[in-house]
C-alpha cells in the first residue's frame, strides 16, 4: 500500500498559507521554525533567500526526524528578502524603521526575492529562486504618513505590504505578484508537481 503524500509547511506566516491555499492547496501541518535570519558579511541578497529557505528546511527536517507520524511527507520552506540594490531591508518593528524603508523606496526600483526549499519524502532538497522588480512612484509626505497610520507596516519586509494599501504605490511590476506576497505561487506548484506531490487533490468539487 503506498501511503499519500502530506506536506508540511514550514512556516508561521499566515500569507503563504492563504497563498497556498489559493491554489488549492491545504498543508497537513504547520511547522514554523526559528533560525537566525542576520546576513552575513558581503551576502547578496539573492544568496541570503536561498540560504535562509534552506536553513529553515533543514531545521523543520531535525524536528521531524524519527517521528512516525509522517513517514512520507513533504517538507516546504520559504524566505522572502526586499533590497535596494545589495542593501537588505530588514521586517520593520518600530515606526521610524517603516518611514525610513518608505522614504527610500519612493520613486526607486528594488526587487523581491523568495527563496522556496522543498524536502522530498527520501529527504532530497529542491530549490528555486524568484525575483520581482518593483518599482514605487513618488510617495508624498502625506501617503507616507498615511500609511504609517494604518500600521500595515508592522513586521513587513521593507516596510510594506503590497498586497494592502501599499499595491497603490505599486508604478511597475516585473515578475510574479505572488512573490512580492511571499511565495512565488507558479514555481512553487512547479516544484511540488516535479517531485510527485499531486497539487490538483483539493481541487475536486465536493459532492
Amino acid at each position: 500500500m503506498v501511503l499519500p503524500h502530506k506536506l508540511i509547511l514550514a512556516s508561521g506566516s499566515p500569507r503563504r498559507l492563504e497563498l497556498l491555499k489559493q491554489a488549492g492547496i491545504e498543508p497537513d501541518h504547520l511547522l514554523p521554525t526559528d533560525v537566525d535570519e542576520t546576513p552575513r558579511k558581503a551576502e547578496h541578497p539573492r544568496t541570503l533567500a536561498r540560504r535562509l529557505s534552506r536553513e529553515k528546511a533543514e531545521a523543520a527536517r531535525k524536528m521531524l526526524k524519527g517521528d512516525p507520524n509522517w513517514p512520507n511527507r513533504f517538507i516546504l520552506s520559504a524566505d522572502t528578502v526586499v533590497a535596494i540594490g545589495r542593501r537588505v531591508l530588514d521586517k520593520t518593528e518600530l515606526v521610524n524603521e517603516a518611514s525610513n524603508a518608505l522614504y527610500m523606496l519612493s520613486g526607486r526600483t528594488h526587487r523581491v526575492y523568495t527563496g522556496i526549499c522543498l524536502v522530498t519524502p527520501n529527504d532530497g532538497f529542491r530549490q528555486k529562486i524568484v525575483e520581482t522588480r518593483v518599482r514605487f512612484k513618488r510617495l508624498s509626505r502625506m501617503e507616507v504618513e498615511s500609511y504609517l497610520a494604518s500600521g500595515q507596516w508592522r513586521d513587513k519586509a521593507g516596510g510594506y505590504a503590497i498586497q494592502g494599501l501599499a499595491g497603490s504605490f505599486v508604478a511597475k511590476l516585473v515578475g510574479s505578484y505572488s512573490n512580492v506576497v511571499g511565495l512565488p505561487l507558479l514555481e512553487t506548484v512547479n516544484l511540488l508537481t516535479g517531485e510527485g506531490y499531486d497539487v490538483h487533490a483539493g481541487w475536486l468539487e465536493p459532492g
